[in-house]
């Protein structure tokens, strides 16, 4: 009786969650659909129809010129990610396999760089970028989001490499395989599922940036969606709330597909990076 019980508590709890997770995304798709009239008077709860949906997500799109910034972002989140699981991996290998000297000490000062706010690096940041030319540049921004996704990756293929016997790396040594070899032959290829979950976490963080977008870049070709996103609810956008929220949506699917489609990974990911 009281493990029925206690499965019954789990599932409303669980229901009550999902509810309030879908809570925010029933109340933009919502008013998204709103056209300006209807904004301004029913309730934000009140569906009315999609209606005004098309409408607001055509005027979104180009009013805020998202095809740029959703290429310039397409760019980003798959190139830095890209780059920083096989920096991260390399990491992982050399403080677990080859046993580094004072290798949780190079690991502490590679994961050290995340106990800093993102807001107190801004302003150095910037100035470092404008002198280097790396200011409002597509290098510049695939450089600043690889760097700040290695710290994680690093900690995950650590944690993941650590799981595998050190036998496999010395009988790999014994038939001759250089070390070269065998991270990419041996260590690489047994860390997929891991790298695809670091792969889509880093990727989907990269998509939702908006403070560094707005702080090192500045035209339309090189800034981040999400920063292009936030133009048009500025003073110069002047779009309306249900155009914005349409905006919102049209940025909000890629990476749920990207989810939708590589969820089995990412799950695999999970349980094999323990983290």
């Amino acid at each position: 009786m009281g493990a029925v019980t206690a499965d019954r508590l789990r599932k409303t709890v669980l229901v009550v969650l999902g509810l309030a997770w879908l809570a925010p995304v029933y109340l933009m798709i919502v008013n998204a659909a709103k056209t300006n009239d209807q904004y301004g008077v029913l309730s934000v709860w009140s569906p009315a129809g999609l209606g005004g949906l098309w409408e607001n997500a055509v005027a979104a799109w180009t009013r805020g010129d998202l095809s740029a910034g959703m290429a310039s972002t397409g760019l980003y989140a798959v190139a830095a990610p890209a780059i920083a699981v096989v920096v991260g991996a390399a990491a992982g290998f050399a403080i677990v396999a080859l046993r580094l000297r004072h290798g949780f000490a190079w690991f502490v000062v590679i994961f050290a760089s995340t106990v800093f706010p993102m807001q107190m690096l801004l302003m150095p940041l910037f100035l470092g970028y404008v002198e280097t030319g790396l200011y409002d540049t597509r290098t510049g921004m695939i450089l600043v989001y690889t760097v700040i996704s290695v710290p994680f990756a690093a900690f995950v293929m650590r944690n993941f490499f650590a799981g595998v016997a050190h036998q496999v790396f010395e009988a790999a040594v014994m038939d001759g395989a250089s070390t070269w070899r065998i991270f990419w032959r041996i260590y690489l290829p047994m860390a997929g599922p891991a790298l695809v979950a670091i792969f889509i976490l880093q990727a989907t963080l990269i998509w939702n940036d908006l403070l560094l977008g707005l702080t090192l870049t500045q035209s339309a070709e090189t800034r981040p969606v999400m920063t292009a996103l936030s133009a048009l609810q500025s003073t110069y956008g002047g779009s309306t709330m249900p155009t914005v929220l349409a905006g919102g949506l049209i940025v909000s699917v890629p990476t749920v597909v990207l989810f939708l489609l590589a969820q089995r990974a990412f799950t695999r990911g999970l349980a094999l990076g323990q983290y």
